[in-house]
Formats: C-alpha cells, structure tokens, sequence
C-alpha cells in the first residue's frame, strides 16, 4: 500500500479527502467549500479578447445570466478574469482591469452565493476584488508577478490559486522547455506554496494548478494529466483547467474551439482520476455529468 502524502502543517483540523489524501475543504469568506467530491468551476470573462468567451460577459446583465445559469447546471465555484491569459495576450493595466471587473463582480455576487474567485496577478485588483465580494484569488503568477499579491490574500485570509506558467501569456509558448516537465512543475509549485506560507498565507487556503497549456506544448500537457498524482501527492488541493484549451483542438485534427467539449470531457475526466479536487471549465452542464459518472466508477 502506498502511504498517504504528508499534510501540509496547519491543516490538521480539516477531514482529508479518501481520493487524493489532502483535505477535503477550503475555507473562503462564503464559507466552507467541500472538496470530498470534484468542484466544477465555472468560467466568466469579462474580457474583449478571451480565447474562448472574449465579449460575452463584459455587460453585468449578461454575465449575471450566465452565472446563475452555471450554478443551476452544478458549478461550486465561479472564477471571474478582466484580463485575457490566452497565449499572446499582451498585459492590462490594473485600472483598465478594475473598469472591467468590478461592475460585473458585483452583479454576480448580489445574484449567486457560491464562492467567487478572481482571476489576477496584480494584488491591487485582488484587493479591490475582495473588497466587493470575492473570495478565491487565482493568481496564474503564483505570486511572481506583483510582490504584494501574497499580503493581499493573508491580510484577507482568502484562498490562492497558484499556477504554473514558464515567461508571461505574451511569451509562454516560446519558453517552453523542459527537461522533466512533471518533476519541474511540481517543485516549482512545491516552492511557490512554501513562499506563500511564509508570506503568511495559511495552509488550508492553498490550491496548486500545473498550468495546463501555460508554457507547455501538447506532449507536457498530456505527460502533467497522467501524472498528475505527482502534484496531487504535495499535499494541497489541484485545480486543473484544460476547457477548449489548443492542445486538445491540436489532438483532435486542429478543431476549433467550439468543437473541443468531447475533448475537454474526456481530459476532464483524466483529471479527476488523477485526483484533481477543482475543474475549471466553460461547459459547466456537461462537465458536471462528466464528473459525477467519473467519481461513481472511481467510488464503486
């Protein structure tokens, strides 16, 4: 039998999952998230420029619609972004951000009770986004990119997102180079998670993410999902976002992203076998189907 990986100090009070052997909640301002089954969160861009749903969400009635429509269909959790990540994507700056952000954040917090991330690497619109409502920081920098992003989240005592990307989205997919793509991406993570501890973050408000399709080409994709037990095994719950991603339209022929469901499904699917707590996902529906029927085989 192989022994459970250690638990990250401080964590002690939280049950921990039968699947993954971490705990099985994160503490958020709206209250505890159970991780005991796969969180499906939903995605909602207040973007222009998006790869998948740039325009959509930028006026609050729509993205109002939209996020009481993912809750209905099974999301746990809503991640809100101002700033497209898409591979090329050049930066925008925090007020631009903000002017984006916060009037959407704020009609959806008033219409769904489920936790709300936000989407950022710059701490100034983490703090603001708290301040109107939100609970989870999703930080694709892990912390890199603004030195204060760690306060932020310990002075609010909210949940991290730390993700894995090689360079910024504007030059990722130039950089990507590995000689042990799994092995470098888990003690990066390893190290980003010691670093926010230290910062003051606590343990139990701490969520790894490989950084699927960050600064990775398809072949690091697929070699991160299969291994994903060796990120699991650091003892902090995964998040993992493969939804429409390129890698999965270059798999399947060069499909475009509208015909990437059956793909994502299936990665999604992978994913949660491999003991991923979080899926961030556009096509909540029926992706929430994909992870109950994947949680009963694992169960049975």
């Amino acid at each position: 039998m192989v022994a459970s990986p250690p638990r990250p100090p401080g964590s002690e009070g939280l049950p921990r999952s039968p699947l993954a052997g971490h705990p099985s909640a994160l503490r958020t301002p709206a209250g505890v998230l159970a991780l005991d089954r796969a969180v499906v969160v939903g995605v909602l861009n207040a973007t222009p420029d998006s790869f998948s749903d740039g325009g959509r969400h930028q006026d609050p009635a729509r993205a109002v619609a939209a996020a009481v429509e993912m809750v209905a269909a099974g999301a746990g959790m809503l991640d809100l972004g101002a700033e497209s990540t898409r591979p090329g994507a050049a930066p925008v700056p925090a007020d631009e951000e903000l002017r984006r952000l916060l009037p959407v954040l704020r009609a959806v917090r008033a219409a769904v009770r489920v936790p709300l991330s936000v989407d950022t690497t710059k701490a100034a619109v983490a703090a603001a986004a708290i301040a109107e409502g939100a609970d989870v920081v999703n930080d694709v920098s892990a912390g890199q990119a603004d030195p204060g992003m760690f306060a932020s989240c310990a002075g609010a005592g909210v949940p991290i997102v730390l993700m894995h990307m090689k360079g910024s989205p504007a030059t990722m997919q130039a950089e990507a180079r590995y000689e042990d793509v799994v092995g470098e991406v888990a003690s990066f993570l390893s190290e980003r998670a010691e670093a926010a501890r230290a910062a003051g973050i606590a343990p139990d408000t701490i969520v790894l993410d490989p950084g699927i399709g960050f600064g990775k080409t398809v072949e690091h994709n697929c070699l991160l999902l299969r291994r994903l037990d060796a990120l699991v095994a650091l003892g902090y719950p995964v998040l993992v976002g493969v939804s429409r991603k390129s890698f999965l339209g270059r798999l399947l022929g060069g499909r475009d992203v509208e015909g990437r469901l059956f793909g994502t499904a299936a990665a999604v699917a992978l994913a949660v076998a491999g003991g991923a707590r979080l899926v961030r996902v556009h096509d909540v529906a029926a992706i929430h189907d994909v992870v109950v029927v994947t949680e009963a085989v694992l169960g049975a």
